[in-house]
């Protein structure tokens, strides 16, 4: 029969539902649970952009679920990754990716008037981007409360560095979509340079990413602390190279078109790509830049 016994830790870790960061997750879940519910039921959503924000809202709860259930349980410990550097790179993505859906939402689907679906429709559409709203406040709190403070031993995507790595990897699939919406970058070798340099950045940025999450940098035959700061200066001079290249061979009057053409389609004129690819890739060399900066006052902690 059990006995009581009052050595030993708790089965069950309350904090995880208790303190101010399980709150906000508890939170996350509430607000993304009725967001994809509002929009399911009457709200309603199609194309693309639709199914994109049903996708973020539903991954979103389902990942925090699962966080809060293995912390509440302890579970996490049985895992093969290093949870501090997992839930905080989640956080991270979840909130960019939260934000976007956010603003995709009401932006392609709420109206004033309601003609012509109707006024309960808008409503629940309404509805639908407050919640959204509130679902990527929740989410950026958990990243305020557990990003890495000055002198303090954390996980490595909980420091600005690690976070800035998250928000890399986002913005170059933003760049890759607009590539891939006829953005006509074949036209120029010049300009496939610039394809592999985003190519080449992104894919090294997420084995970052994915060896810090699952904390086998330890395992690595090479200093992986130095090998990312080397990356991360290398990055800068890529970028640093298709900030230049890209906007030459695209809105040059020699190569391309300062301005934009009067009879481009909405939606499907290469110039428009062009220029988000060319607005992305200065935001995404500022942040390598902001992340070298950072990279030079942290350390690699690997099994947190």
């Amino acid at each position: 029969m059990p006995i009581m016994e009052s050595t030993g830790g708790p089965y069950l870790n309350t904090a995880a539902v208790t303190s101010p960061v399980g709150i906000a997750r508890l939170l996350q879940m509430t607000f993304g649970c009725t967001t994809f519910s509002l929009v399911a039921h009457q709200g309603g959503f199609s194309a693309a952009y639709g199914t994109f924000c049903m996708f973020v809202w539903t991954f979103c709860f389902a990942i925090t679920v699962f966080i809060i259930a293995c912390e509440f349980t302890h579970l996490h410990s049985c895992l093969s990754l290093s949870w501090g550097n997992f839930t905080a790179a989640f956080a991270m993505l979840a909130t960019l990716m939260s934000i976007t859906a956010a603003v995709i939402y009401p932006l392609y689907f709420v109206q004033v008037g309601c003609y012509p679906i109707g006024c309960e429709v808008r409503d629940f559409r309404i509805a639908a981007s407050v919640f959204a709203g509130l679902l990527f406040v929740a989410y950026a709190a958990e990243v305020f409360l557990t990003r890495a403070k000055p002198g303090q031993v954390t996980s490595y995507m909980a420091t600005i560095s690690g976070l800035l790595k998250i928000v890399q990897a986002f913005v170059a699939c933003i760049i890759f979509g607009a590539l891939v919406n006829d953005s006509q970058y074949g036209k120029y070798v010049a300009t496939q340079w610039c394809v592999a340099v985003y190519s080449f950045c992104f894919v090294v940025t997420v084995v970052v990413v994915a060896f810090s999450v699952t904390g086998k940098t330890a395992l690595l035959w090479f200093p992986f602390e130095r090998s990312v700061v080397i990356y991360t200066f290398g990055a800068v001079l890529l970028y640093a190279s298709a900030a230049v290249i890209w906007p030459v061979f695209c809105f040059d009057s020699k190569y391309g078109s300062p301005q934009r053409p009067g009879l481009c389609a909405k939606g499907k004129c290469p110039w428009d790509s062009q220029l988000v690819i060319a607005i992305f890739t200065y935001v995404n060399l500022l942040l390598y830049v902001l992340d070298l900066a950072y990279s030079q006052r942290i350390r690699f902690v690997s099994h947190l």
